[in-house]
């Protein structure tokens, strides 16, 4: 089945979500969390986002991110699942996919929702 597209529209702030696979860390090390979020900054200026909060939890991330064209969020996601799996696999010698699907992205309408996310 194919994976239904995110609503997105630019210059709207989203709250995205992306989970390890079967709940499992995604983040063993600080070097880890450093180079996704290295990654997560080069793939947001390449994409035209705005990247405005982070949280990396050792089993998922949570970002406050605003795309000001309506595939940047897609691709900046892509962009930086396909640079972290390769580094995760080879420094932990495994194969296979990391992640729970694909991210889940929630549009911020309110004031009140984007003070929540940022803190």
């Amino acid at each position: 089945m194919a994976r239904l597209t995110s609503f997105v529209i630019p210059d709207q702030p989203q709250h995205v979500i992306t989970r390890g696979n079967n709940r499992e860390p995604i983040f063993i090390t600080d070097d880890d969390y450093g180079f996704y979020l290295d990654k997560l900054k080069q793939a947001c200026d390449k994409h035209s986002c705005d990247l405005h909060a982070y949280v990396h939890m050792a089993s998922h991330v949570h970002l406050l991110i605003t795309p000001h064209i309506e595939e940047s969020l897609g691709k900046v996601m892509q962009m930086v699942g396909r640079y972290y799996v390769q580094y995760f696999n080879y420094n932990y010698q495994r194969t296979g996919t990391l992640w729970e699907g694909g991210y889940k992205a929630t549009l911020i309408d309110s004031e009140h929702y984007i003070k929540y996310c940022q803190y």
